[in-house]
């Protein structure tokens, strides 16, 4: 089985994210900017911060303290922590006084299913786990999972059955599985950039799988980042200009079951099969949290609806790419 990082790749003009650690972060400061950056993984994805501050020291101490909410908010999102809040969900079934931060995120990609007329799903787990275990074994058929798998995967997917208040969250259907593999990156990254915010920082971009950016970068123009070649995630095809915006990539290089790449991590609920709307989505909106929803949306739906879900989702612009990497820019 063929596995990426990410689900998502997003290129940075300045520089690719190259040898990064998980438990032993780099640190470097690029004099006489003052801009320290820190690269690591969130959620199993490449992550980095670039952080401009007139004093090294107190950026680092900044950063520590983003990575222990990174930390916090993992115990609440990531799927491979047994006795995380999403984990317990899954395997209960229900959650009793959920945490504030998954009823948020939950709530969210509930409306996000409603808009995009179930195209993003926050049920779509079966139909991962079913790829994956068909894909793990060695003699696996190269044409998928059977219909009759698909079908009784499919039958465990829909979002109308989550019930989700302060009080409780519950799945209402055996089998069921939620993921926010779609929109908890974005999530993660607004929450450590409003504690940079709240802390004074007038600077920074955050890369936790999706892109925000506070202010402008320390040269006094936007930061840059790149609308990556679906064919060669590695290559920009284009560059997107964010200030006080977030930017966020769903496609489906991102995660590949099978060797080929026929298989990936996008669903389409209604098939139960890898979506093929577009190559490559790429959403700037003022949040990170909406444009990884709507670009994860929009990769899903039928190609026809891009513009409809860009605008009823509250984002700004969209840049698609299509399998001849031809970039088609809509406006919401």
């Amino acid at each position: 089985m063929n596995k990426t990082l990410s689900r998502r790749r997003v290129i940075r003009i300045a520089g690719l994210l190259t040898g990064a650690a998980v438990l032993f972060p780099a640190w470097k400061a690029l004099r006489p900017q003052r801009l320290v950056r820190w690269e690591g993984q969130v959620l199993g994805a490449l992550a980095s911060l670039e952080l401009y501050h007139e004093d090294e020291d107190a950026a680092r101490a900044l950063i520590t303290d983003c990575l222990a909410e990174i930390s916090r908010l993992s115990e609440i999102f990531s799927l491979y922590r047994p006795e995380s809040a999403i984990s317990r969900l899954n395997r209960d079934r229900h959650l009793a006084s959920p945490p504030r931060e998954l009823v948020t995120v939950l709530s969210e990609s509930l409306r996000y299913s409603d808009l995009s007329g179930g195209a993003f799903d926050v049920t779509v787990q079966p139909l991962w786990d079913l790829y994956a275990e068909h894909f793990a074994h060695p003699q696996a058929d190269p044409d998928g999972p059977s219909e009759a798998a698909v079908a009784a995967a499919r039958d465990r997917v829909d979002y109308r059955k989550v019930s989700c208040s302060t009080k409780l969250v519950s799945l209402g259907r055996a089998g069921m599985a939620v993921t926010f593999n779609g929109i908890a990156q974005g999530y993660i990254t607004d929450c450590v950039t409003d504690l940079l915010k709240r802390r004074g920082v007038q600077r920074v971009l955050a890369q936790l799988d999706a892109y925000r950016a506070i202010g402008s970068h320390p040269d006094g123009g936007p930061w840059h980042v790149g609308i990556a070649d679906p064919r060669s995630p590695e290559q920009a095809l284009g560059v997107i200009e964010l200030t006080d915006r977030a930017m966020a990539t769903s496609g489906g290089y991102g995660t590949s079951f099978d060797s080929a790449g026929r298989f990936h991590h996008l669903f389409d609920p209604a098939t139960g099969r890898p979506a093929f709307s577009w190559a490559g989505t790429n959403v700037v909106a003022a949040s990170a949290m909406k444009a990884d929803g709507l670009s994860t949306a929009i990769a899903v739906a039928p190609r026809e609806r891009a513009a409809e879900i860009l605008r009823k989702g509250g984002g700004e612009t969209a840049y698609l790419v299509d399998f001849d990497n031809v970039v088609t820019t809509i406006q919401g």
